[in-house]
Protein backbone atom coordinates (compact mmCIF):
# COMPACT_ATOMS: atom_id res chain seq x y z
CA UNK A 1 0.00 0.00 0.00
CA UNK A 2 2.49 2.44 -1.57
CA UNK A 3 0.79 5.98 -0.91
CA UNK A 4 -0.28 8.34 -3.88
CA UNK A 5 -0.64 11.91 -2.92
CA UNK A 6 -3.25 14.20 -4.40
CA UNK A 7 -5.71 16.75 -4.43
CA UNK A 8 -5.31 19.97 -2.30
CA UNK A 9 -5.51 21.00 1.28
CA UNK A 10 -7.07 24.26 3.53
CA UNK A 11 -4.03 25.43 5.34
CA UNK A 12 -4.97 26.73 9.02
CA UNK A 13 -3.76 29.94 10.20
CA UNK A 14 -0.99 30.58 12.46
CA UNK A 15 -3.62 31.28 15.29
CA UNK A 16 -5.36 27.79 14.84
CA UNK A 17 -2.78 25.27 16.07
CA UNK A 18 -2.00 25.94 19.60
CA UNK A 19 -5.72 25.53 20.09
CA UNK A 20 -6.06 22.50 18.14
CA UNK A 21 -3.27 20.67 19.64
CA UNK A 22 -4.67 21.62 23.24
CA UNK A 23 -7.69 19.79 21.83
CA UNK A 24 -5.54 16.97 20.61
CA UNK A 25 -3.86 16.88 24.47
CA UNK A 26 -7.27 17.05 26.23
CA UNK A 27 -8.82 14.31 23.92
CA UNK A 28 -5.75 11.84 23.96
CA UNK A 29 -5.30 12.02 20.40
CA UNK A 30 -2.06 11.68 20.06
CA UNK A 31 0.11 8.91 19.84
CA UNK A 32 3.28 7.80 20.05
CA UNK A 33 3.38 5.38 17.09
CA UNK A 34 2.92 6.58 13.64
CA UNK A 35 0.51 4.51 10.76
CA UNK A 36 2.38 6.46 8.04
CA UNK A 37 5.89 7.34 6.61
CA UNK A 38 8.09 9.09 4.16
CA UNK A 39 10.78 7.45 2.75
CA UNK A 40 13.21 8.59 -0.20
CA UNK A 41 14.49 5.48 -2.83
CA UNK A 42 18.10 6.27 -2.92
CA UNK A 43 19.86 7.42 -6.29
CA UNK A 44 23.50 7.25 -5.80
CA UNK A 45 23.92 6.00 -2.52
CA UNK A 46 27.52 5.35 -0.60
CA UNK A 47 28.63 5.50 3.03
CA UNK A 48 29.83 9.16 2.83
CA UNK A 49 32.90 9.96 3.88
CA UNK A 50 32.28 13.68 5.09
CA UNK A 51 29.82 12.37 7.85
CA UNK A 52 32.35 9.33 8.28
CA UNK A 53 34.52 12.10 10.66
CA UNK A 54 32.09 11.50 13.66
CA UNK A 55 30.15 8.40 12.60
CA UNK A 56 31.66 5.70 14.26
CA UNK A 57 28.67 3.21 12.81
CA UNK A 58 29.54 4.16 9.19
CA UNK A 59 31.20 1.16 7.17
CA UNK A 60 33.49 1.08 4.05
CA UNK A 61 33.52 -0.10 0.57
CA UNK A 62 35.65 -1.47 -2.27
CA UNK A 63 32.65 -2.27 -4.89
CA UNK A 64 32.07 0.47 -7.92
CA UNK A 65 29.56 2.53 -6.74
CA UNK A 66 27.20 1.64 -9.06
CA UNK A 67 27.28 -2.00 -7.63
CA UNK A 68 26.56 -0.46 -3.78
CA UNK A 69 23.67 1.81 -5.19
CA UNK A 70 21.94 -0.94 -6.61
CA UNK A 71 21.83 -2.99 -3.60
CA UNK A 72 20.69 -0.18 -1.60
CA UNK A 73 17.83 0.61 -4.13
CA UNK A 74 16.95 -3.42 -4.00
CA UNK A 75 17.01 -3.35 -0.06
CA UNK A 76 15.04 -0.31 -0.09
CA UNK A 77 12.63 -1.82 -2.04
CA UNK A 78 12.24 -4.48 -0.35
CA UNK A 79 11.76 -2.82 2.91
CA UNK A 80 8.76 -0.40 1.71
CA UNK A 81 7.16 -4.03 0.67
CA UNK A 82 7.48 -5.33 4.11
CA UNK A 83 6.30 -2.31 5.76
CA UNK A 84 3.22 -2.20 2.99
CA UNK A 85 2.22 -5.97 3.80
CA UNK A 86 2.26 -5.09 7.73
CA UNK A 87 -0.46 -2.25 6.97
CA UNK A 88 1.80 0.58 7.68
CA UNK A 89 1.14 3.33 4.57
CA UNK A 90 4.55 4.32 2.95
CA UNK A 91 4.82 7.82 0.98
CA UNK A 92 8.10 7.14 -1.37
CA UNK A 93 9.89 9.88 -3.15
CA UNK A 94 12.48 9.38 -5.70
CA UNK A 95 15.72 10.91 -4.86
CA UNK A 96 16.66 13.95 -7.09
CA UNK A 97 19.54 12.84 -9.20
CA UNK A 98 21.19 16.90 -8.48
CA UNK A 99 23.40 16.86 -6.21
CA UNK A 100 24.69 13.99 -5.32
CA UNK A 101 23.15 13.26 -1.91
CA UNK A 102 25.18 9.63 -0.85
CA UNK A 103 22.65 9.76 2.44
CA UNK A 104 19.37 10.91 1.24
CA UNK A 105 17.36 7.72 1.75
CA UNK A 106 17.58 8.95 6.00
CA UNK A 107 15.08 11.54 5.78
CA UNK A 108 14.52 11.92 9.06
CA UNK A 109 17.34 13.80 9.72
CA UNK A 110 16.33 17.07 7.90
CA UNK A 111 12.32 17.31 8.62
CA UNK A 112 10.04 15.96 11.20
CA UNK A 113 6.11 16.18 11.57
CA UNK A 114 4.05 16.91 13.89
CA UNK A 115 0.52 16.14 15.24
CA UNK A 116 -0.83 19.81 15.14
CA UNK A 117 0.16 20.41 11.63
CA UNK A 118 3.15 21.76 11.36
CA UNK A 119 6.73 20.41 9.98
CA UNK A 120 10.24 21.10 11.26
CA UNK A 121 13.12 21.32 9.38
CA UNK A 122 16.46 20.91 10.80
CA UNK A 123 19.76 22.42 10.64
CA UNK A 124 22.36 19.69 9.38
CA UNK A 125 25.94 19.55 10.20
CA UNK A 126 27.29 18.46 7.09
CA UNK A 127 27.39 20.47 4.15
CA UNK A 128 26.68 17.79 1.72
CA UNK A 129 23.68 16.70 3.55
CA UNK A 130 21.57 20.31 3.53
CA UNK A 131 20.82 19.87 -0.08
CA UNK A 132 18.22 16.53 0.88
CA UNK A 133 15.97 19.24 2.56
CA UNK A 134 13.45 19.56 -0.08
CA UNK A 135 10.04 21.67 -0.40
CA UNK A 136 8.84 19.95 -3.37
CA UNK A 137 8.45 16.82 -0.84
CA UNK A 138 6.45 19.37 1.90
CA UNK A 139 4.65 20.48 -1.04
CA UNK A 140 3.35 17.10 -1.84
CA UNK A 141 2.27 16.32 1.81
CA UNK A 142 0.03 19.31 1.50
CA UNK A 143 -2.09 17.95 -0.76
CA UNK A 144 -2.97 14.60 1.86
CA UNK A 145 -2.24 16.37 5.31
CA UNK A 146 -2.84 19.62 6.89
CA UNK A 147 0.28 21.28 7.04
CA UNK A 148 0.03 24.40 8.97
CA UNK A 149 3.32 25.65 9.11
CA UNK A 150 6.65 25.36 8.66
CA UNK A 151 9.10 26.06 10.97
CA UNK A 152 12.72 26.40 9.44
CA UNK A 153 16.00 26.11 12.05
CA UNK A 154 18.10 25.42 8.97
CA UNK A 155 19.67 29.65 9.62
CA UNK A 156 21.83 28.10 12.71
CA UNK A 157 23.78 26.26 10.30
CA UNK A 158 25.26 29.69 9.83
CA UNK A 159 26.06 29.92 13.35
CA UNK A 160 27.90 26.34 13.40
CA UNK A 161 24.81 24.73 15.34
CA UNK A 162 23.00 21.34 14.73
CA UNK A 163 20.22 19.41 15.53
CA UNK A 164 19.29 16.83 13.00
CA UNK A 165 15.96 15.84 13.41
CA UNK A 166 14.80 13.12 15.06
CA UNK A 167 18.22 11.79 14.21
CA UNK A 168 19.34 13.96 17.42
CA UNK A 169 15.91 14.04 18.62
CA UNK A 170 13.77 10.68 20.51
CA UNK A 171 10.63 12.04 20.99
CA UNK A 172 8.28 11.00 23.46
CA UNK A 173 4.71 12.70 21.83
CA UNK A 174 2.82 12.00 24.52
CA UNK A 175 4.44 12.97 27.54
CA UNK A 176 6.23 16.06 25.35
CA UNK A 177 10.11 14.68 26.30
CA UNK A 178 12.57 15.55 23.49
CA UNK A 179 15.42 12.90 24.81
CA UNK A 180 18.75 14.33 23.01
CA UNK A 181 22.23 12.53 23.22
CA UNK A 182 24.70 16.06 22.70
CA UNK A 183 26.86 15.84 20.08
CA UNK A 184 28.26 17.64 16.98
CA UNK A 185 24.65 17.54 15.60
CA UNK A 186 22.68 18.01 18.75
CA UNK A 187 23.65 21.56 20.22
CA UNK A 188 21.88 23.24 23.03
CA UNK A 189 21.02 26.45 21.46
CA UNK A 190 18.77 24.86 18.58
CA UNK A 191 17.62 22.29 20.64
CA UNK A 192 15.92 24.48 23.50
CA UNK A 193 14.60 26.69 20.18
CA UNK A 194 12.76 23.65 18.76
CA UNK A 195 11.64 22.61 22.87
CA UNK A 196 10.05 25.88 23.11
CA UNK A 197 8.11 26.82 19.92
CA UNK A 198 7.07 22.49 19.66
CA UNK A 199 6.23 22.39 23.68
CA UNK A 200 8.96 19.55 24.82
CA UNK A 201 11.11 19.44 28.13
CA UNK A 202 14.77 18.87 27.00
CA UNK A 203 16.18 15.43 28.79
CA UNK A 204 19.93 16.24 27.59
CA UNK A 205 22.68 13.51 28.26
CA UNK A 206 25.82 12.29 26.96
CA UNK A 207 26.49 8.78 25.53
CA UNK A 208 30.14 7.86 24.75
CA UNK A 209 30.86 5.02 21.56
CA UNK A 210 33.84 2.52 21.79
CA UNK A 211 35.99 5.14 20.35
CA UNK A 212 35.33 7.56 23.13
CA UNK A 213 33.71 9.54 20.88
CA UNK A 214 30.10 11.17 21.82
CA UNK A 215 27.85 9.02 19.76
CA UNK A 216 26.70 10.88 16.86
CA UNK A 217 23.17 10.20 17.20
CA UNK A 218 20.88 9.64 20.00
CA UNK A 219 18.31 7.45 18.03
CA UNK A 220 21.58 4.74 17.62
CA UNK A 221 21.04 3.98 21.34
CA UNK A 222 17.73 4.89 22.52
CA UNK A 223 14.47 3.58 21.12
CA UNK A 224 11.19 5.19 22.81
CA UNK A 225 7.58 3.48 22.12
CA UNK A 226 4.61 3.69 23.57
CA UNK A 227 4.81 1.14 26.81
CA UNK A 228 8.60 0.48 26.31
CA UNK A 229 12.49 1.66 25.97
CA UNK A 230 15.40 0.44 24.23
CA UNK A 231 17.91 2.02 25.78
CA UNK A 232 21.93 1.69 25.93
CA UNK A 233 22.04 3.31 29.18
CA UNK A 234 25.68 1.63 29.18
CA UNK A 235 27.01 4.30 26.62
CA UNK A 236 26.57 6.98 29.69
CA UNK A 237 29.50 7.52 31.35
CA UNK A 238 27.86 9.48 34.04
CA UNK A 239 26.05 7.87 36.39
CA UNK A 240 23.79 10.83 37.62
CA UNK A 241 22.95 11.03 34.17
CA UNK A 242 22.34 7.71 33.29
CA UNK A 243 19.82 7.23 36.33
CA UNK A 244 18.23 10.31 35.58
CA UNK A 245 17.65 9.23 32.33
CA UNK A 246 16.73 5.81 33.76
CA UNK A 247 14.32 7.28 35.93
CA UNK A 248 12.41 9.68 33.19
CA UNK A 249 11.87 7.01 31.44
CA UNK A 250 10.40 4.89 34.08
CA UNK A 251 8.30 7.82 35.17
CA UNK A 252 6.85 8.20 32.10
CA UNK A 253 5.38 4.33 32.02
CA UNK A 254 7.74 2.96 29.72
CA UNK A 255 9.57 -0.60 30.21
CA UNK A 256 13.10 -0.39 30.04
CA UNK A 257 15.08 -2.86 27.97
CA UNK A 258 18.75 -2.48 28.35
CA UNK A 259 20.73 -3.18 25.27
CA UNK A 260 24.61 -3.74 25.43
CA UNK A 261 27.44 -1.81 23.81
CA UNK A 262 27.81 -5.08 21.26
CA UNK A 263 23.41 -4.41 20.23
CA UNK A 264 24.28 -0.76 20.05
CA UNK A 265 26.74 -1.26 17.20
CA UNK A 266 24.59 -3.62 15.82
CA UNK A 267 22.11 -1.09 15.06
CA UNK A 268 19.20 -3.13 18.04
CA UNK A 269 18.68 0.67 19.49
CA UNK A 270 18.03 2.06 15.53
CA UNK A 271 14.37 0.78 15.61
CA UNK A 272 11.21 2.58 15.23
CA UNK A 273 7.74 1.82 16.73
CA UNK A 274 5.11 2.50 14.34
CA UNK A 275 0.90 1.11 14.12
CA UNK A 276 -0.99 -0.99 11.83
CA UNK A 277 -5.23 -1.33 12.54
CA UNK A 278 -4.27 -4.41 14.42
CA UNK A 279 -1.60 -3.22 16.88
CA UNK A 280 1.87 -2.07 17.11
CA UNK A 281 4.96 -2.60 15.00
CA UNK A 282 8.38 -2.66 16.16
CA UNK A 283 10.18 -1.93 12.65
CA UNK A 284 14.46 -2.61 13.04
CA UNK A 285 17.06 -4.52 11.01
CA UNK A 286 17.10 -8.04 10.47
CA UNK A 287 20.55 -7.68 12.08
CA UNK A 288 19.43 -5.41 14.45
CA UNK A 289 16.47 -8.62 15.43
CA UNK A 290 19.79 -11.36 15.91
CA UNK A 291 21.06 -9.41 18.42
CA UNK A 292 18.35 -9.31 20.88
CA UNK A 293 18.78 -11.78 23.75
CA UNK A 294 15.36 -14.04 23.80
CA UNK A 295 14.24 -12.54 26.93
CA UNK A 296 14.80 -9.09 25.14
CA UNK A 297 12.37 -10.16 21.97
CA UNK A 298 9.38 -11.70 24.53
CA UNK A 299 9.33 -8.35 26.38
CA UNK A 300 9.17 -6.72 22.71
CA UNK A 301 6.46 -8.96 21.37
CA UNK A 302 4.27 -8.24 24.86
CA UNK A 303 3.86 -4.35 23.34
CA UNK A 304 4.77 -4.91 19.50
CA UNK A 305 5.39 -7.04 16.75
CA UNK A 306 8.67 -7.42 15.06
CA UNK A 307 9.17 -5.72 11.64
CA UNK A 308 12.86 -7.16 10.59
CA UNK A 309 14.50 -5.14 7.53
CA UNK A 310 17.35 -7.14 5.73
CA UNK A 311 19.50 -3.48 5.22
CA UNK A 312 23.15 -4.60 5.29
CA UNK A 313 24.45 -2.48 2.64
CA UNK A 314 22.13 0.89 3.77
CA UNK A 315 23.68 0.51 7.26
CA UNK A 316 27.45 0.82 5.38
CA UNK A 317 26.05 4.30 5.68
CA UNK A 318 25.70 4.47 9.51
CA UNK A 319 22.18 4.38 9.94
CA UNK A 320 19.57 1.59 9.74
CA UNK A 321 15.78 0.95 9.97
CA UNK A 322 14.44 4.20 11.91
CA UNK A 323 16.82 6.67 10.47
CA UNK A 324 15.20 5.20 6.57
CA UNK A 325 11.67 6.69 7.90
CA UNK A 326 10.43 10.40 8.73
CA UNK A 327 7.00 9.45 10.67
CA UNK A 328 3.84 11.58 9.41
CA UNK A 329 1.88 12.62 12.89
CA UNK A 330 0.26 15.27 10.97
CA UNK A 331 -3.89 15.42 10.44
CA UNK A 332 -5.35 13.86 7.67
CA UNK A 333 -6.85 16.67 5.08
Amino acid sequence: MVAMLAGTVAILSYGDFPLAFLLLRRNKMIEQSANAVVMIRPERFYPNPETALDNAFQGTVAEAPQAVAARAQDEFDRAVNMLSEAGVIVHVFADTSSPEKPDAVFPNNWFSTHHDGRIALYPMYTPSRRTERRIDLIDRLRESYRVTDVVDYSSYEGHGLYLEGTGSLVLDHVHRLAYVSLSRRADREPLEKFCADFDFEPITFESIGDDGRPVYHTNVMLCVGSEFALVGLDMIDDSASREMLRTRLESSGKTIIALDRNQIANFAGNAIELHNDHGKLLVLSARAAENLAPAQRATIERHARLVPLALPTIELAGGSARCMMATIHLPSR
